[in-house]
């Protein structure tokens, strides 16, 4: 998802990912929820749909979103039902990133066929990720470079989703909560016996809640995030606040009924 243009990166300066990667050629995954209505509060500042400012772009780990301008993203319909209320999103996927230990993630990575994404599988994400612009995009970015093809990418990263319980309290907020980021990821832990706080990382976008990150293993299992990263501060406030989600949550995740479980 994205960010102001003239945002700097979070959390200090913005790394280069490594475009000369082997897909494959990875240490472990970040698993990335995005509070879609801080995205779409975002929007709206920035100009929102008359602005056709509606695709999303992530900077990679430790980066942060920015907003561009771009005419062909108003067709983007999955966008515009996350931010109308017409399919409620609270928590969705941003995305499932290979990472390095030591040196940033790779991104970008060439594979031996075209790092196509067909329809009926971006459609079938919908649910989770409310963008086809969104699924395409991390697919190129950062599916390329898992060594999968964009069926099996695509499930692993649900998969990983699905692994993860949202804290009750996030499911369906009707109203705007205040909250300090080490209260959101203490939800998480408290729900999620499998982690651990050098495991999960909390994002903020100027005061709102941006993201909450999980760092997992190359099989989808719970693992502390590289030390370096543990270091980085992601969010720099006492509090932020979660706006409320758009239309009412209506599944288990303040979202729609999970479906198209199998890829």
């Amino acid at each position: 998802m994205l960010g102001v243009a003239s945002l700097a990166a979070i959390g200090g300066a913005h790394a280069q990912g490594d475009r000369s990667a082997r897909p494959g050629d990875f240490d472990y995954y970040v698993l990335t929820l995005n509070w879609s209505p801080t995205y779409c509060a975002g929007r709206e500042e920035d100009g929102g749909n008359d602005r056709g400012r509606t695709r999303y772009e992530d900077n990679g780990y430790g980066g942060g979103y920015r907003f561009f301008d771009d005419r062909r993203s108003r067709r983007d319909s999955g966008t515009e039902q996350q931010c109308n209320g017409t399919r409620p999103y609270a928590f969705v996927l941003h995305g499932l990133w290979p990472q390095y230990e030591r040196r940033g993630w790779p991104e970008s990575c060439r594979t031996d066929s075209r790092p196509w994404v067909p329809n009926e599988l971006i459609d079938r994400m919908l649910d989770i990720m409310p963008s086809r612009q969104l699924v395409i995009h991390e697919y190129k970015k950062h599916g390329t470079c898992s060594g999968l093809d964009p069926r099996g990418y695509f499930a692993a990263a649900r998969k990983a989703y699905s692994s993860i319980r949202i804290p009750d309290e996030f499911q369906d907020l009707t109203k705007p909560l205040r909250v300090g980021p080490e209260e959101v990821r203490r939800a998480f832990l408290d729900v999620n016996r499998g982690l651990t706080p050098d495991m999960v990382q909390i994002v903020c976008l100027r005061n709102r809640l941006q993201e909450v990150r999980i760092c997992m293993t190359k099989d989808l299992q719970p693992r502390p995030c590289a030390e370096g990263d543990q270091k980085r501060r992601l969010c720099n406030y006492d509090t932020v606040t979660m706006p409320p989600v758009r239309g009412g949550g209506v599944g288990p995740q303040g979202g729609q009924t999970q479906r198209g479980d199998r890829l």
